[in-house]
């Protein structure tokens, strides 16, 4: 059996089912194995960049390990941002580039390149299997890495040779599963005890409270205190909810700054935040000044970085939260209804501007739909305005931040929830520099929707450099281009907005009801400056 073959038998028996990537010189046998296993999909994108966050989206939507692969020399480098991505976001992925034959290292061989030491600084493991006798134990090795502890992304780099090479396979070894992370009882008691004995406090919530929501909610209601989300977090705790207090952070709401800048509330519990630069207002000292601060999480590396925690709990977030219930309980507690906690509102003027436009946009989708959020100006309005009408409804990826990334998303959201009406909103920025992979939408007939905010320039850099510098260089605009024409050309439906009055119940029904995807168009040039402030405040800030 080829080295390779055994790989893919042992994938497979993971419960493996898409691997993202392009085939090439170096990866061909890989893939050329693939057309005896039918219960591998291979999904070949147009860039192995939107291949790599195809693959992190699908490991955080789909609870456990994806695969992307690409070709040694450019193929790996192009899935570096993707993997960058994924260890900030905890996602456990394999990432498997070819490489030239053993033999032939060091002698200019076509697209050599020694990928390991760049991935190693993106990686929990990276290495190079230069025998084919350890092909299989080394990828079993670095799963198990992947997904044990805080999970992340791993890297093996696989020689030509070495994949096609023959071994005796006297069996597949057991796929790895991850093993809980227990926190420790005493400190869970302790963490109680300070809860209760603290009178008034807040909630601060990451995206790490993911899977866990209706425990963190019980925690709230037994507690009586106030829940805020940071840009990440948005989506996983609905609008609707009373103790729901709003959004902090980048584009955040005034609602809930101002419950932070309250100093009668003594106790703070951070649950799920690694508490980064746009989660904290640039890391505002008013979270936990003078405040008995708790932070819940299963990475021990959060505590401590930037804020004083007077009690650390480590452990994986849902057993952390099901054991301080009880805790909670036994010390008296028990949930009740009270009263409904100020948050800030909006009421829409319908008029043609960002965040009547994507208001406008909810009223006629499901209120499951998942909304991927690209990055440009118009996350911003996502963030402050858009309703939470479900859990786990906005993916949200602040964090590292590159352009494109959303539409990618999209396609982990779809094929790991097939149910789930998914959204991806980007921008015409985003959309030239990934939206090649809406054709890959098309090829697998992946029913989402693309909403391209279409304002014919780089409008976060426009906007940022308007309000930090009071001017913007004119080549931070484009010329207009029509992407409903574009997407004509690639044969998938579309439909271009001008007005309000464009976006009504048939076009939106019209655009979901395909079998593949759908692009709408909403052409629009907003000159309001969007709700990004203290972002370009902390950017002005250095330099005087």
């Amino acid at each position: 059996m080829k080295a390779v073959r055994a790989v893919l038998h042992f994938l497979k028996r993971g419960g493996v089912k898409y691997i993202f990537g392009i085939p090439a010189g170096s990866v061909n046998a890989f893939f050329d194995e693939l057309y005896d296993m039918k219960e591998l999909t291979p999904i070949i994108v147009k860039h192995e960049g939107a291949a790599s966050y195809m693959a992190a989206s699908y490991a955080k939507y789909g609870n456990g390990l994806s695969v992307c692969i690409a070709s040694s020399g450019p193929g790996a480098t192009n899935l570096l941002s993707g993997c960058a991505n994924a260890m900030r976001e905890h996602l456990p992925v394999l990432f498997l580039t070819g490489a030239v034959p053993v033999q032939a290292v060091g002698l200019n061989a076509s697209q050599e390149l020694n990928a390991v030491p760049i991935f190693r600084s993106i990686t929990k493991y990276s290495v190079t299997v230069n025998n084919s006798k350890d092909l299989l134990s080394e990828v079993a090795k670095a799963v198990e890495i992947a997904i044990s502890g805080v999970p992340g992304p791993v890297h093996i780099e696989m020689p030509i040779d070495v994949q096609l090479d023959q071994v005796d396979l006297a069996n597949i070894p057991p796929f790895p599963k991850r093993e809980p992370v227990y926190p420790d009882m005493t400190i869970i008691k302790q963490a109680a005890i300070a809860l209760r004995s603290g009178e008034t406090g807040y909630i601060f919530v990451g995206q790490g409270v993911r899977g866990s929501v209706s425990a963190l909610l019980e925690v709230a209601e037994l507690l009586q205190w106030p829940i805020i989300v940071t840009p990440q977090g948005k989506g996983l705790i609905p609008d609707d909810h009373p103790l729901f207090a709003g959004v902090y952070g980048f584009a955040g709401h005034e609602s809930a700054s101002k419950l932070i800048n309250d100093q009668d509330r003594k106790v703070v519990l951070i649950v799920g935040s690694s508490l980064g630069e746009t989660a904290t207002n640039n890391w505002n000292e008013n979270i936990t000044k003078d405040r008995f601060t708790l932070q819940l999480d299963f990475d021990s590396t959060v505590f401590h970085r930037k804020y004083h925690i007077d009690l650390p709990i480590l452990g994986d977030i849902d057993l952390s939260l099901l054991y301080l219930i009880e805790y909670l309980k036994d010390l008296g507690l028990s949930k009740e209804n009270g009263k409904q906690i100020e948050k800030s509102t909006y009421i829409s003027a319908k008029e043609y501007i960002s965040q009547d436009v994507l208001l406008k946009l909810q009223e006629h989708l499901p209120s499951s739909t998942r909304y991927t959020i690209d990055v440009g100006e118009f996350m911003a309005y996502v963030i402050h305005y858009m309703n939470v009408k479900d859990s786990d409804t906005f993916d949200i990826n602040i964090h590292f931040g590159a352009m494109g990334q959303g539409i990618s998303a999209a396609f982990g959201s779809k094929l790991a929830e097939p149910d789930r009406p998914v959204v991806c909103i980007t921008g015409d920025g985003c959309f030239f520099m990934h939206g090649m992979e809406m054709l890959t939408a098309k090829e697998y007939k992946l029913p989402i929707l693309f909403v391209i905010m279409n304002n014919a320039r780089l409008g976060m850099v426009y906007h940022g450099h308007s309000l930090q510098y009071n001017r913007s260089h004119p080549r931070f605009e484009q010329q207009a281009v029509n992407i409903t024409a574009m997407a004509e050309a690639l044969g998938i439906p579309s439909v271009r907005v001008e007005s309000m009055d464009d976006i009504n119940k048939f076009i939106m029904n019209h655009l979901m009801s395909f079998e593949g995807p759908a692009i709408l168009e909403v052409s629009l040039v907003d000159d309001n400056p969007p709700p990004m402030g203290e972002r370009v405040k902390f950017l002005s800030s250095f330099g005087k």
